[in-house]
């Protein structure tokens, strides 16, 4: 089975919206206004690229990073890496064609069948909608975390607001950093 991981820049009040400047949001590109860049607190962020087999994402997602990763320099593993993209309106037609092979998937139940292929991990980046939907079907397996010391209000959140049975999760690795970022790394315990 192939390990789903949830990676996700986050305030500290669980906001995800917007983190790189992407419009429609008054908080836009909060990850770098306000927070000071260290290099090294964004390490987690190779080492995800150079482990993950397939990258997953939803389709406000995939159309946000598919205009700009595929002739991004830093994000170049990510063109030959195969794409699966969660959408009930994209047609193959709407694929860009310049960011490697990338398959439609229609429901949880195709990402369901997709972990049971043989295969390494499979990242998922932004897709706030797909990450709620999917941690509440209890298909994520993994969480990579850079939780900003920020607190946005209002915004796309990580995780849903819906009653559910609690869901354990185990800290693997960890490291705070000056400019107040912490990574969290947590496995989902199944």
């Amino acid at each position: 089975m192939r390990t789903l991981i949830s990676t996700a820049f986050v305030s500290l009040d669980g906001v995800v919206e917007a983190p790189g400047g992407e419009p429609g949001y008054r908080n836009s590109g909060w990850t770098f206004k306000s927070v000071e860049f260290l290099p090294e607190a964004f390490e987690i962020k190779g080492r995800e690229q150079e482990e993950s087999a397939a990258m997953l994402l939803g389709r406000t997602s995939y159309e946000s990073f598919s205009a700009v990763w595929p002739d991004m320099e830093e994000f170049a593993t990510y063109k030959v890496m195969p794409k699966y993209v969660v959408s009930t309106t994209l047609t193959d037609n709407d694929l860009v064609t310049n960011w490697g092979d990338t398959t439609i998937l229609r429901s949880l139940d195709d990402v369901a069948a997709l972990k049971e292929t043989d295969g390494g991990p499979i990242i998922i980046h932004g897709s706030a909608t797909l990450n709620q939907a999917l941690s509440d079907a209890g298909l994520i397996d993994r969480y990579h975390l850079l939780v900003f010391p920020l607190l946005l209000g209002a915004g796309k959140r990580l995780f849903s607001t819906t009653d559910k049975d609690t869901q354990n999760l185990k800290l693997v690795e960890h490291e705070a950093y000056p400019n107040g970022l912490q990574k969290n790394v947590f496995d989902v315990v199944h």
